[in-house]
């Protein structure tokens, strides 16, 4: 049985995230790269190759912290102007 991938955290927004990669292109970029790096990281830790070093993945897991609280900010705005276009 396959783990599931921790690290992609947005899928409940998948919606919301398809309508900001219309409407800016450095959002699709941020979360574009947000999931190569999501998904290298857990192919990373789920492998039986070679181990990585601890340094190398602590790296990229901060990395891709950084892109997550980008990532989230920007919903967070998306959700507030909808809200403000509701009332």
């Amino acid at each position: 049985m396959k783990s599931q991938n921790k690290y992609r955290k947005f899928q409940l927004q998948q919606h919301n995230i398809e309508a900001l990669e219309k409407e800016n292109s450095r959002f699709k970029r941020v979360y574009s790269e947000y999931e190569n790096m999501s998904n290298e990281l857990w192919n990373l830790e789920n492998s039986k190759d070679e181990p990585v070093p601890d340094d190398f993945i602590n790296a990229m897991i901060l990395q891709t912290s950084y892109l997550e609280n980008e990532i989230e900010d920007w919903l967070i705005q998306f959700n507030e102007k909808k809200a403000d276009i509701k009332h």
